[in-house]
């Protein structure tokens, strides 16, 4: 299922302290709304020359019809193929502790198989903790603190967040299922959904990145690099302003969530989440009806980008 490149026991795997390294993973294909995950990944791969140490048989997990890998075509021959490729690479943060990262394309088959050898990596290389991290949208303005809902298989791992109430069934992903059957062997893992405004859930929003390397950072206790990805949230969110501008609509819509996200927060510092009366909020139907129409004028090149 997969073939080591290092020798582990010629790797130096722990941290000063003697702890074993944290498992960053992002597989492409299931939501990751502002391309919160792809840019987070990119960045960390970006930010260090890093070993590559294992990689798995992509031939054998990946569907190549139905996401088909590219290929160079230069006037009369083809230059350059470029494989699907699900591989696992040694960086350091900042302050050079070792860490791994998971990254590629979602297996389309195999997935017990694919997370049972995850399970056998993380227990041969000594893994203390695995963090899995994504986008997801939701019904926020981008004006405000960028939130996320946070999972792990002990509780313990998220001191100090407060868990969702409810229970809900979600359609699985190979990154969820990791975090399940580590947590089912023994293993601590956890994982970080950050909340991306609904009208920037196509777009790359690199406000989510950072949000997503800072709570694995503390989560982890690694100090991950977020600096070359601010300098892109600041121009981000200038492009944002200037859309958002041009839209009576979109700035409605964004009011709309302003003035909901305000409430909650008050509801929030009395104790109570529910509403006081005096707060009028838009339906989430009107939200939903607004939002297809955003979208719907988006794609049709009616509304701007």
């Amino acid at each position: 299922m997969y073939e080591l490149k290092s020798a582990p026991e010629r790797l130096v795997l722990r941290a000063p302290d003697g702890r074993g390294p944290v498992l960053i993973h992002h597989l492409t294909g299931y939501m990751d709304a502002g391309n919160a995950g792809v840019l987070a990944t990119e960045h960390l791969l970006a930010s260090d020359d890093g070993l590559l140490i294992a990689t798995f048989d992509a031939d054998a997990l990946v569907d190549h019809r139905a996401r088909r890998p590219t290929m160079v075509f230069d006037g009369d021959r083809f230059e350059d193929y470029e494989p699907h490729a699900i591989e696992l690479h040694l960086l350091h943060d900042l302050d050079d502790n070792p860490y791994l990262l998971l990254t590629g394309p979602e297996p389309d088959w195999q997935w017990n198989r694919f997370s049972g050898a995850v399970r056998h990596l993380v227990e041969r290389l000594g893994v203390r903790l695995t963090v899995g991290l994504h986008g997801i949208p939701m019904g926020v303005p981008h004006t405000r603190p960028t939130g996320a809902t946070l999972h792990a298989t002990r509780p313990e791992l998220l001191a100090g967040h407060q868990p969702m109430e409810e229970r809900l069934e979600v359609p699985a992903s190979v990154d969820n299922l990791i975090e399940y059957s580590l947590g089912r062997s023994g293993h601590d893992a956890a994982g970080v959904a950050v909340h991306v405004p609904h009208y920037l859930a196509r777009s790359e929003y690199p406000t989510a990145a950072v949000s997503a390397l800072e709570h694995v950072s503390r989560l982890s206790g690694l100090r991950l690099p977020v600096g070359e990805l601010r300098a892109c949230e600041e121009k981000a969110r200038e492009e944002i302003e200037e859309q958002v501008a041009e839209s009576g609509q979109v700035q409605e819509v964004v009011a709309a969530l302003e003035e909901q996200y305000d409430a909650f927060e008050r509801g929030a510092a009395r104790g109570n989440l529910l509403l006081d009366g005096t707060d009028e909020l838009p339906t989430g139907d009107e939200l939903a009806a607004e939002f297809e129409q955003f979208l719907a004028e988006r794609e049709s090149g009616t509304g701007g980008e």
